[in-house]
Formats: C-alpha cells, structure tokens, sequence
C-alpha cells in the first residue's frame, strides 16, 4: 500500500511571508500525523526561504511518522541533514530563482558529486537516500549506479498537462520509469503537482510506488476546509479508506 508524506514547506511560506512565528509548521506536521499522514516531508533550501534550521531541529523531535528531509547538495545543508539522520534524504536540483523545484536532477551530469554524496549520507545513519529524477531511463540507471536505494518520480509534467490524453501519456511514462526503478531494485516513491484531482490517474497508472509526497495541494484545501480535513481527504484517495 502506498504511504502519504505532507510536505509543509508552504506552511512556513506563510509564516515567513510577514515575518511571523505562526502558523507553525511543527503544528502542522502535528495536525498532518494526527489526521493520518505516513510521514512529513520538507526541504531545507540554501536561502532558507521557508523551512528554517529552527524547524528541522523540532520536526526531527517531534515527528512519530517517517521523516523525509529534502536537500541539495550544497555543503552546509548537508552537514545538517547528517546531524539531524532522518529516516529519507532526498536530494533535488535547486536553483535560488526558482518558484518551486522544476525538474528532476541531472544524475549523469553529477554522478561525481553524487558518489560523493550518498555514502556520506549512508554513514550518518540515514536508511533511505532517493534521488528525484524525471521519468528517463538513463537517469534511473544512473541513480542506481551512483548508490541510491531509492527514487523519487517527479511528476510535475503529469501533473501541468491539461487534456486527458496528454496526462494519460504522461502516467504511462511515469509508470515505465517506475517498472524501470523497480527492475533495478529501487524503491518508488513520487511527488510535484500531484493533487486531488489528478491523483486517481496517477494511481491506476503508476505501479510500484511506496509513497508519494503531496504538498501545495493539502496546503491549499486547508486554506479553505481547515489541516485535518485537507490531509484526511488524501488519504482516502492514496488509501482508499
């Protein structure tokens, strides 16, 4: 059965935005866990936009579930994610210019830094390091090669496309690269864009996939319906139950 993972980046988007302490989003990954959430997923950024040190400090003490820990692989953010040995790494491309993360990682362009990465990573304690790729074969081998247990399958491009037999394409690539994944030995796990809309073609799609990691569009029905509701709602499309 597929986990759900709560990203609560854009918990701390809100709060930074006028320089706030709330909402918090500690409490947020409190309500997500409460109202049945597998895990709590945030990315730590070089500029520190939403996610503070503050944060990854009291999420590590105060998430039951599975903690996934969202990085680059900038120095220092990495040093920290040793520190802090959550249950996942996640390494992402990013760029400070960017609204949110555009695509997947460059696995073969960074297959020397990445071999560099990983087993410092694996040292520290930390069971599960994934690598968010685009669905394309030659970086899911890479992945494998440069020692990670697992991949993310980024699905924003299934998730952008508007007419069905666009987004039917899109899940039909997304499920190949996870057939891949899982051929070589990776654990799947998916995320970007996925929402309460489209979700149920990802499902009927996609094989193979453990969790996923689903952020912005829980965030946004809670704006509306209120944390608990927005959470419980996706898991009955993730979970059916």
């Amino acid at each position: 059965m597929t986990n759900l993972l709560i990203n609560i980046d854009h918990v701390a988007t809100l709060r930074n935005a006028r320089r706030e302490t709330f909402p918090d989003p500690v409490a947020a990954a409190v309500f997500c866990e409460t109202a049945g959430a597998d895990g709590i997923v945030f990315h730590l950024r070089e500029d520190r936009r939403h996610i503070t040190e503050r944060d990854v400090r009291l999420l590590k003490e105060t998430v039951r579930g599975k903690l996934d820990f969202e990085l680059s692989t900038n120095e220092d953010v990495l040093a920290i994610c040793c520190r802090t040995q959550p249950h996942l790494a996640t390494l992402v491309p990013e760029r400070r210019e960017e609204v949110t993360t555009e695509g997947g990682l460059d696995v073969v362009g960074h297959r020397d830094r990445l071999r560099e990465v990983i087993p410092r990573l694996f040292d520290a304690g930390i069971e599960e390091v994934a690598l968010f790729v685009d669905p394309v074969p030659a970086q899911i081998e890479a992945s494998r090669e440069v020692g990670a247990n697992a991949i993310e399958l980024h699905t924003g491009d299934f998730a952008i496309a508007r007419a069905r037999e666009a987004q039917k394409a899109e899940a039909e690539r997304l499920a190949r690269g996870a057939e891949k994944a899982h051929e070589l030995g990776l654990r799947v796990h998916a995320g970007h864009g996925l929402d309460y809309l489209n979700y149920p073609l990802f499902a009927q799609t996609v094989p193979h996939v453990r969790e996923v990691s689903i952020g912005f569009a829980v965030v946004a029905r809670a704006v509306l319906v209120g944390l608990d509701r927005a959470v419980r709602e996706m898991r009955l499309l993730v979970k059916g139950y």
